[in-house]
């Protein structure tokens, strides 16, 4: 008998949405001891049959038919107490963001005491150190008493997996829960799932929209689009025989190995010598605390024309130094030069021209962008800032959503009413307004799905040989530098560890730090079939 089976699931949509049904006629089973991954872009329907295997989900989701089967029990006949003595003690659930999932207000000991306190666990409080240091947490009971804004990414999406395995589940539900993280981070995530999964014959329902993830973890996998599984099989066979369109379009998607690109010989545009920017943690008025020093040293040049991408993990000082470049931290030493001025000496009144040649595309669109305000406006706001008529910037502004691939009536709505990809073009879209030099990206494509990001990608590149833009890109994962970058520079600890040419430190790299970069790429061993009239995926 299976351990989870999904027979026939039609999940309907409130009235007005894009589509009928969230899920429809989904039909899955998954085996003790095995690793089913769900393969599928947002809005696919994945995380919502997910949702509906823990019984959370929405009153606005209305089951139509179909059943789920856990261990014989019928999970759509269990009350509400029924479904709690399941949830933790045979089924535990890894959220997307742990930020969001853990509560801010409580040490990290104290809610993965509570996990076991709610099942009666006797000696609740003493146990957490072991639970922790069962997924690898460095110094158990220091962290225990830490609260999740002290702990970096990784460290709480760890704190996650402890709480969902704590009571030792037979099932273990993981949503997504290496996205947005460094791949040196997500290697470790998906080897300790892989790890417990192996030793405890735990079945793990893995929710990804990666299919280098897929290759790295899963034994079975099923592809769902718009509410719909459409293909299904061992992994091996749909990673190397895809048969659905949909399923060679997002494997076509994933980035792979660098290609040679030209070498830019153009004039410097920018150009970093010895700039530092150091953090001072902690202390208080009698001083004391930690000195950090995010950037030292740092050096590079990027010329007219070419796109540099500055790659490693969190809190190696990447943002940091792109931050330094436009002013929004001011370092300590060195010159930053861009053409003939040192952007670093600039007063603020001085600084207001290089606001038109210097423009920044952030990491999260949403937050990014003000929630109050129609998109035109947002994209007109700078031009109009800077002495353009409104009518003529507005006009502009519906050119520009043309540009980035968006109807120019989306200049009457509001960020939120528009996806995660869609709001990043709006981004590009207020940040070419301004007719800039320098286009700064940071890390502007990771937590898209794979091929949404392909897509914003593809459009920066267009943009870049359109206008004859210069652009430093940031990014943790060295597939996307691949796929956009002329030349990379590796940071580690605040200093840049190792430059030249993408395609020469893909195949040759010599600094150990890089080397462990390229090892933790997701699917690196797996070579995917060459696409055959692939059709695009869907916006």
């Amino acid at each position: 008998m299976s351990l989870l089976a999904i027979d026939d699931l039609t999940i309907a949509l409130p009235q007005g949405a894009d589509r009928p049904h969230a899920v429809e006629g989904v039909s899955l089973t998954l085996d003790p001891g095995e690793v089913l991954c769900i393969v599928g872009e947002s809005g696919s329907g994945k995380s919502v049959s997910a949702g509906a295997v823990m019984g959370l989900l929405p009153p606005a989701l209305k089951r139509v038919r179909g059943g789920i089967t856990f261990e014989g029990r019928d999970m759509f006949a269990l009350d509400a107490a029924g479904l709690r003595a399941l949830r933790g003690a045979r089924i535990g659930m890894i959220f997307q963001e742990p930020m969001t999932a853990l509560n801010p207000l409580m040490r990290v000991g104290e809610q993965v005491a509570e996990v076991l306190a709610v099942h009666n666990v006797r000696g609740a409080a003493t146990r957490v150190p072991e639970v922790l240091a069962a997924v690898n947490l460095p110094d158990p009971a220091r962290l225990a008493r830490s609260y999740p804004h002290m702990l970096s990414g990784g460290q709480r999406q760890r704190v996650m997996i402890a709480m969902a395995l704590a009571l030792e589940p037979a099932l273990l539900i993981a949503d997504e829960p290496t996205t947005a993280l460094d791949v040196t981070t997500q290697m470790q995530i998906l080897r300790l799932i892989k790890e417990i999964q192996t030793r405890r014959g735990t079945g793990v329902l893995f929710i990804t929209h990666d299919f280098g993830v897929v290759a790295e973890i899963a034994d079975r996998v099923a592809v769902m689009q718009t509410g719909r599984i459409v293909e299904a099989g061992p992994a091996q066979a749909v990673l190397n025989a895809p048969q659905h369109p949909y399923t060679r379009a997002l494997i076509a998607a994933v980035p792979h190995q660098a290609a040679a690109r030209p070498a830019i010989t153009g004039r410097p545009v920018l150009e970093a010598v010895g700039v530092r920017k150091t953090y001072r943690r902690g202390g208080g008025l009698f001083g004391g605390g930690a000195t950090i020093q995010a950037v030292a040293d740092a050096d590079f040049v990027l010329r007219k024309g070419e796109t540099l991408g500055l790659v490693g993990e969190s809190g190696s000082g990447k943002s940091t130094l792109a931050r330094c470049v436009v002013r929004l931290v001011h370092p300590e030493d060195g010159a930053i030069r861009f053409h003939d001025t040192d952007l670093a000496r600039l007063n603020r009144r001085a600084w207001k021209p290089m606001r038109k040649r210097i423009q920044m595309v952030f990491q999260d669109p949403f937050a990014s962008l003000n929630p109050r305000r129609r998109v035109g406006e947002i994209i007109a706001e700078g031009p109009i800032a800077h002495g353009t008529p409104r009518p003529q910037a507005l006009a502009r502004a519906a050119d520009l959503l043309k540009l980035v691939q968006l109807d120019p009536s989306a200049a009457d709505r509001f960020p939120h009413e528009f996806s995660g990809g869609q709001r990043q073009r709006i981004g590009i879209a207020r940040a070419l307004a301004m007719d800039p030099e320098l286009l700064i990206a940071d890390e502007p494509v990771s937590a898209l799905d794979v091929s949404v990001q392909a897509q914003v990608l593809d459009l920066l590149e267009d943009l870049r040989q359109q206008f004859g833009l210069t652009m430093l890109f940031i990014t943790h994962d060295l597939r996307v530098a691949a796929q956009i970058c002329n030349r990379v520079a590796v940071m580690q600890r605040g200093r840049i560890v190792e430059q030249g040419e993408t395609a020469a430190v893909f195949a040759n790299p010599q600094h150990p730090y890089t080397q462990s970069l390229l090892d933790s790429i997701p699917g690196r061993h797996w070579t995917p079939p060459v696409p055959t009239a692939v059709p695009p995926p869907p916006a």
